[in-house]
């Protein structure tokens, strides 16, 4: 395919019929325009932060990349269809060796800061500590990670950020890698509001143990508190297991929270039953129901491309199936992968999700692989076709890329109204390297609004708030349900929320929902393909002008406010 002789250039009896790879449903060719941008950087795999790090409104981009000598890169968006590398100017020089990276407002600046994760895989060689990167707020970075207390020396490549005790200060729970003879437990840190954490994992009921690849967070029963879904490659013994459910059952004394806060593993009650063994994970709510649910994918095999094309062929075969949860809405989930027509051998890495036609429903891309620099399969587009099932759109999109998937994210850095698809690719072996994608948006009919939440008495980055934005259409109302975060747990989108509003026809209204102070935030008369930023207690929604630009020769699509 890459050297333009498929299929005919291939012998018969070793050719698959191309039928096999058709999309089912055409979802328009995004092109790679990361070279013309500036973004086509080589290297091997690693995570990706896509979002703003400097409050000019555009989406920047943050890169790692695994290895001794894999710097960390930021790129500026400079609003004219390029990104200039501005590491040196970051004073980022130096921060290598990551293997993933994700960002919050932990110290509610109003500015992302950068978490860099290392050493995963790397067992008892992988003990190198880990960083927290403030943000200073004038385009530069400090390592804080010595003065914060965020001690992390244990091979890793998973964390999410959370206010589990509703304090208004995020929080850090971190996954560990674990095997029988180098054993780490996860980590939960609490912030201490001045810029210190205290670790409190075994107090709280979280300190899991096993090989650790994704974490996520979502508040699943809507009871007010997040709670946590843990992946698993396997257990300390080399043993499958499925994901964990951790339940916030909130202050073991509620007359006195300096007691400790308590999660319970409720995955059995809950039906979490499998994979048996998985890697990246999300919550989501893809039916727009209202209520969060779960996506967690199936290990990457060393024999991926044998079972890939089975997989391609309809054959059966052994490759671990990823699975998709949908939330009953009474603390219990039901498996209808089957259903979603997602009983795929996908052998994700790299995730995350997005909506690409802003029709109002998620969809989602994996970044596919294994170590082995024989494992090159096509990366996996799949289209959310109104909340019932999802449609594989790969080729159709052309974001079959054949090399290693990593990091993923899913951003509008045009300020169009339409995400584009960001993925840093490679392998972790020396050589196996390739060059990172941009996917540009070609443009789609359907409405949207995008919204940068600010908490006043939640965290400043709103992370965690809930929205609700209620349409009129041709059909009658309907309701699209958002929540504040960071997307999947290989690749992190931006912290604001780009929100597809499909053929509406205006916007009834918007409802923010805030975890901490339980309240409801009704904001009525909002425009769609507009720009607002919404403060917690403020009942009106301030409109934000933001410059729009269009890659290299691409032609433009017209201009956002």
């Amino acid at each position: 395919m890459t050297l333009g002789k498929y299929p005919n250039g291939i012998p018969a009896k070793w050719r698959i019929d191309p039928k096999a790879f058709a999309s089912e449903y055409d979802i328009k060719r995004f092109p790679d325009v990361a070279a013309s941008a500036g973004l086509d950087t080589y290297g091997l795999s690693g995570g990706c932060i896509a979002d703003d790090f400097d409050g000019d409104g555009l989406i920047d981009i943050v890169r790692f990349e695994i290895g001794p000598d894999g710097q960390l890169r930021f790129f500026h968006n400079n609003g004219d269809g390029t990104f200039t590398d501005r590491t040196r100017e970051a004073g980022l020089v130096g921060e290598v060796g990551g293997l993933n990276i994700l960002q919050a407002d932990y110290n509610n600046s109003g500015y992302p800061s950068v978490l860099v994760l290392r050493g995963g895989w790397m067992a008892a060689q992988g003990r190198f500590p880990s960083s927290l990167l403030r943000n200073n707020g004038d385009g530069t970075f400090t390592d804080v990670t010595e003065v914060s207390g965020i001690d992390i020396r244990f091979p890793t490549q998973t964390a999410v950020w959370l206010d589990y005790d509703g304090d208004d200060w995020l929080d850090l729970f971190v996954g560990g890698e674990s095997s029988h003879d180098d054993v780490h437990r996860c980590k939960l840190f609490h912030n201490n509001h001045d810029g210190t954490f205290t670790e409190c994992a075994a107090q709280c009921g979280v300190d899991v143990v096993g090989f650790i690849k994704g974490v996520a967070c979502a508040d699943y029963d809507n009871d007010g508190r997040p709670d946590l879904f843990i992946s698993q490659l396997s257990g300390v013994n080399d043993e499958t297991l499925p994901g964990i459910l951790l339940h916030n059952d909130g202050p073991r004394d509620p007359t006195d929270p300096s007691k400790g806060w308590k999660f319970s593993n409720v995955s059995a009650a809950a039906g979490i039953r499998r994979p048996m063994s998985s890697f990246p994970c999300w919550f989501f709510d893809y039916d727009n129901d209202g209520w969060p649910d779960i996506f967690v994918c199936g290990r990457p095999e060393s024999e991926t491309p044998k079972l890939a094309v089975a997989d391609y062929l309809g054959i059966s075969n052994y490759g671990e199936l990823p699975c998709l949860y949908h939330n009953n809405g009474d603390g219990t989930f039901t498996d209808v992968t089957h259903q979603a027509g997602l009983d795929h051998v996908l052998m994700g890495m790299g995730a995350n999700f997005g909506d690409l036609d802003n029709d109002g429903f998620l969809d989602f891309y994996i970044g596919t692989g294994a170590s082995s620099c024989l494992t090159l399969v096509p990366n996996r587009m799949f289209r959310n076709d109104g909340g019932k099932r999802f449609q594989d759109v790969t080729t159709s999109g052309g974001f079959g890329n054949l090399q290693k998937g990593h990091g993923v994210a899913f951003a509008d850095f045009r300020n169009i109204g339409e995400q584009d698809v960001y993925e840093e690719m490679g392998g972790a072996y020396s050589g196996d390297k390739y060059y990172s994608v941009l996917y540009a948006n070609p443009g789609h009919e359907n409405h949207w609004i995008t919204l940068k939440l600010e908490g006043i008495e939640s965290n400043r980055g709103a992370v965690a708030a809930r929205i609700c934005v209620t349409v009129k259409t041709p059909n009658g109302r309907r309701s699209i349900y958002r929540t504040v975060g960071s997307g999947g747990s290989f690749g992190s989108n931006p912290l604001r929320q780009e929100i597809g509003l499909g053929d509406a026809i205006a916007i009834d209204s918007i409802d923010v929902f805030w975890p901490v102070t339980g309240q409801h935030q009704r904001l009525p008369g909002v425009a769609m393909n507009r720009f607002y930023r919404i403060r917690e207690g403020v009942d009106a929604a301030i409109p934000r002008s933001l410059p729009s630009f269009q890659y290299g020769d691409l032609p433009a699509l017209g201009t956002a406010n």
